[in-house]
């Protein structure tokens, strides 16, 4: 897999979905470049990972749907579906979504978060009849407004008819009294899992195609490793410090300075309890997610830096005011997304 940082955002895209829409081996060991940088090791596919799964869980810059963004899923956290557009669908969009899911699991990655629990019910072959959908399911809000009417005790007749009109456009029958409450459910079901079946095969397809099928559908209990909620994702900052093996005094080291190594992890401590904590990470280390150790070493460079293979982060010792430490960390995170690799 390649990536040339000096391209254009959009033309990085093209790259990682003309990668994914040809077929890999895709359980052969992952060997990552990025062109134009001296990045390499693992830490590479690190951000080649990251960078992946953050497109398909924001977006991409890409303007594949005449949309400008292209999101691949829309709704509300722990409630997305896949979007209902003919020209992803037309595009083999989704397969390709469900080889990058797929691929970045085998190699251990961030993951997708907040998918709707029906989605994923019916993604691995359960009955959609019987699937648990909830009008937060519903993606377009003036469908969902529409729906939430039935669950009024009265409706005009303006309501009525506005019902029925998306009923019937479903080929569904018109609300009348006695249907009221079936029809909302079987509206819901539509909205949330009638309309996206073709994407939800697609990107069933996809985890075939990666061979992570057989695990999934043996194993359910890996499944909600694969689909975390977001709430499931989310660590905060003493979730964060507790994971890091901070520099201590070696009697080797003639260099080792108490009161600079003190100040400076004191600067990061604060910088941890106030910052972003995902954008820290992915400097970090290369990625979103909590590994079991975080390193911390006092260098005498100039810029704070990072060793994402080894888990290090590198903070220079000169600095004697947080507010000059936090602007240099700050900048060097935004300069480069991930340290030197």
């Amino acid at each position: 897999m390649k990536m040339d940082v000096r391209d254009s955002e959009e033309d990085r895209e093209r790259e990682l979905l003309l990668f994914y829409k040809q077929q890999h081996e895709w359980a052969c060991p992952l060997h990552c470049t990025l062109v134009g940088d001296v990045a390499i090791g693992e830490g590479v596919m690190r951000y080649f990972m990251t960078t992946i799964i953050s497109k398909l869980q924001f977006g991409f810059s890409l303007d594949l749907g005449g949309m400008g963004r292209t999101l691949l899923f829309e709704g509300e956290p722990d409630h997305l579906v896949p979007a209902a557009s003919e020209t992803l669908i037309e595009s083999n969009l989704f397969r390709v979504a469900g080889r990058m899911l797929a691929h970045s699991f085998l190699h251990d990655g961030p993951h997708v978060t907040g998918l709707s629990p029906a989605v994923i019910h019916v993604l691995f072959n359960g009955d959609p009849e019987m699937a648990t959908v909830v009008t937060e399911d519903c993606p377009d809000l003036h469908i969902r407004s529409i729906i939430k009417l039935l669950e009024n005790e009265e409706l005009t007749p303006e309501q009525k008819d506005t019902v029925s009109d998306l009923s019937m456009s479903w080929d569904l029958p018109a609300v009348t009294e006695t249907n009221r409450r079936w029809l909302h459910n079987k509206l819901v079901l539509h909205a949330v899992v009638g309309r996206n079946m073709r994407q939800i095969k697609q990107l069933r397809k996809g985890l075939k195609d990666v061979m992570l099928w057989p695990l999934l559908t043996s194993r359910p209990d890996v499944v909600p490793l694969l689909f975390p909620k977001m709430a499931e994702m989310e660590f905060t900052p003493q979730m964060l410090l507790e994971k890091i093996t901070w520099p201590v005094e070696d009697s080797d080291d003639e260099d080792f300075d108490l009161d600079s190594t003190c100040r400076i992890t004191g600067f990061l401590r604060m910088f941890i309890e106030r910052g972003t904590l995902a954008q820290l990470l992915t400097f970090w280390v290369g990625w979103e997610m909590l590994p079991p150790e975080l390193r911390v070493e006092i260098s005498g460079g100039t810029f704070p830096t990072s060793s994402t293979c080894f888990q290090t982060l590198k903070l220079p010792a000169y600095f004697k005011i947080y507010m000059d430490f936090e602007k240099a960390l700050v900048a060097a995170i935004k300069r480069t997304g991930f340290g030197l690799v």
